[in-house]
Parts: structure tokens; sequence; C-alpha cells
């Protein structure tokens, strides 16, 4: 086999698994429309207030149920089928769409309706995320799961891109309420593609069955295992004050670098790209360890660190594509690593351990990240991420190494 056949082979060997190419094509369509609804909803809750501080509460109101409920999400993965779940939450995700839709092209949409939609998108999705993401090892097995991981991230980083600018687009052409509506029906793609998968060459785990105490018991089994244990906070502290960059490089784009929302654009391009790189990396490698996660940690902050320092704009879009490689490579280690070393009864509730590690804690660094990089400089917010990142992975070293 040629060498350009062997590196497509192992990049994308988790496409050999028919039900994963049927979740891979619907998860396409599917999250290209839940971002391009993310932006629509900004624009809206911006034309209603006029407010920036609005459009980031809107933001908070929705990442909240993720802190508080992606655990007890990960318990629901754990006792039912996830197969099942995903429909429920798929549909019910469709639901608030087109809700959201109908309400703008009728005319009758008011602020308090999208904060309240917006939450319950929050509570379907602290289900719907851990389900989602434990589900992949059901598809593909051990053996593919870091690649099927790494692949997933390309998807997540490739509509971060496609699905904005789509929105960007329809809102122009056609209006905000049909971005809702159009979001609605991207969510049957994926319901679809759940319905043709192979029941059979799902590997399904034991469902756990109810009792009390699972979730404490699951804290437990986390603080016992180092890897876990470490992997977790690991994500926390990432997530805490090193990925808040929607709220960092519009203030080091206009203040630091006296941009405009172009430059602000091509920075969260240049992250894209390299997600999208660093996805593509890791799949290739097919393969995850502690070391690894460590090491994409590491040279996460040190481009953070290199972009706070950066002395002009063209630098900065060096830099960043740089942190796009590392922190998409750090996201797919550390998830594969999280249910390669959990036992599949435990499995849901690790996953929504790291829902919360990362998602969730976005409405609590945002407000500090957004402080520091107000008052005392954007270079000074980045800083702070970039000695996080380094920080806690030399904290973690001799505690994942040493397991």
């Amino acid at each position: 086999m040629t060498p350009p056949l062997e590196l497509a082979r192992r990049t994308f060997a988790a496409f050999a698994v028919h039900n994963f190419r049927l979740y891979f094509g619907g998860q396409v369509v599917s999250v290209s429309g839940a971002w391009m609804q993310r932006v629509a909803q900004s624009w809206l809750v911006l034309e209603l207030t006029e407010s920036g501080a609005v459009v980031g509460a809107l933001t908070a109101v929705q990442f909240v149920p993720i802190l508080l409920l992606a655990p007890f999400g990960g318990l629901v993965a754990d006792r039912f089928e996830k197969r099942g779940v995903l429909y429920f939450t798929q549909s019910l995700a469709a639901t608030i769409a087109l809700t959201l839709g109908l309400l703008v092209l009728t005319d009758q949409v008011e602020l308090w309706m999208v904060f309240a939609l917006a939450l319950a998108l929050g509570i379907v999705g602290s289900v719907d995320n851990p389900t989602r993401n434990s589900f992949v090892m059901e598809m593909v097995g051990r053996s593919k799961l870091a690649n099927a991981v790494a692949l997933n991230s390309v998807l997540v980083n490739s509509a971060r891109v496609i699905g904005p600018a789509v929105g960007g687009l329809l809102i122009v052409t056609v209006g905000l309420g049909w971005c809702f509506i159009i979001n609605a029906t991207s969510y049957l793609f994926f319901i679809s593609a759940l319905s043709l998968m192979r029941d059979e060459a799902i590997e399904r785990s034991q469902p756990e069955i109810r009792r009390r105490g699972q979730l404490r018991q699951a804290i437990a089994y986390v603080a016992q295992h180092p890897v876990l244990r470490s992997t977790l906070v690991m994500s926390a502290v990432i997530g805490l004050f090193a990925y808040e960059f929607e709220v960092v490089l519009p203030l080091l784009a206009r203040f630091t670098f006296e941009g405009d929302a172009n430059t602000f654009g091509t920075m969260f391009a240049a992250i894209g790209i390299g997600a999208v790189v660093g996805g593509l990396f890791v799949a290739n490698r097919g393969r995850t360890s502690p070391r690894a996660i460590l090491a994409a940690a590491v040279g996460m902050g040190v481009a953070i660190a290199a972009t706070a320092l950066a002395p002009t704009i063209w630098v900065a879009y060096v830099t960043l594509l740089t942190v796009g490689v590392c922190s998409s490579a750090f996201l797919t280690l550390s998830n594969s690593v999280l249910q390669l070393e959990s036992t599949p009864q435990m499995r849901g509730r690790v996953v929504g351990m790291r829902a919360t590690a990362i998602l969730g804690a976005r409405p609590i660094g945002a407000p500090i990240v957004g402080w520091i990089g107000e008052h005392l400089g954007p270079r000074y917010a980045l800083a702070l991420g970039a000695l996080a990142a380094i920080g806690v992975a030399i904290w973690a070293r001799r505690r994942m190494l040493d397991a």
C-alpha cells in the first residue's frame, strides 16, 4: 500500500465502521446547524436589547445547566440505552429551535422567551452531551475510539467555522426566523442517522440499575483513579482560564492591535484551522496516553503565552494557529483517555463530569478573564490562561505518570 493511502487509512480508520459513518454524517449537518443557531440567537438578543451585556448573559444562561446538571446527564446515559436517549434529546432540541423560529417569524418573540428557550436547550444539552460522547465507544470499540473522537473533533471545529458563516448569510438573505427553522430541520438528519444504524453492531454497555448514591459513587471512583482525577482537574483549570477565547480575542483585536471585526474573525479562523489540523494529527496517530495529554496542555500554554507576547497581528495569527492545534489535541486526547480508563458502567458519568469541567466552567471563567482583559489588558488575560495550562500540567505530571 502506498504511503498516502496508508496515511488516509490510519487517519480515517473509524470510517470503516458503518454506524460511525452514519453518526458522523448526521453530526455534520446537526452541529453546523447548532452553531448557526448560536449566532442567530445572539443577533436576535442584540436586536431586542442593543446590549452586549445581555448577549453575554444569554450565553451564561445556556451553559449554567451544563455546569450543574451534566454529571446527572451522564448518569442518565449510564442507566438507559444511549441511542434511545439521543432520539429523545435531539427531538427536544429540534422542538426548541422550531418554537423559537415560529415566535420570530410571527413577530411574537420577547426577550424572556429567548432566555427561557436557551435555558431549556442548556438542560437538554446537559444530557445530550455526555450521552453523545459516550455512545462513540459503543459504535467503534476501544481500538478505534481515539481515532473516532479525533475525527469528531475535526467535525466540531469545522462546524464552528461553517455554521456561523452560513448563519450570517441566512440572517441577511432570509431573516432570523428561518435560521432557527433550518436548524430544527438539521436535527432530523442526525435522528435519521440513528434510525439507520445496525442494531447488532452496537456494543452496548450494561445499563446501571437505579439505586441511591450513584453520583457520589462516580465521584469517589474518579477520586481514587489518578489518571481520571488528574485529567478532570486539568480540564477544569484549562476550561476555566484558558478556553475563554470568545471573551479575550475581541479585546485583543480591538484594543491591542487596533483592529476591527475582520481582525477578530481572522483570529478565530486561525484557531479553527489549527484545531482541524490538530484533530487530524491525533486521528492519524490513533492512540492516546497521559504523557500525550500533558504535552498538549504544555504546548497550548506556550502557544497562548506566545500570543500574549506577539508584537504584531501577523505573529498573533501564527501563534493562534498553534493554539488551535494544541487545544484540539488536548480536548481529543483527554476525552479518549477518560473513556478508555473508565469502566463501561461509569463512562457516562465520567464524560458528564468532563462536560461540567470544560463547558460548565465558561460562566465562571468568562467574567474573571473579561475583567482582567478590561482592567489590566488583553495580554494579561491571555497570560493567565497560559500560566493555568502550564501550571496544571506540571501539577498533574507526577500524578498521571506514576499511576
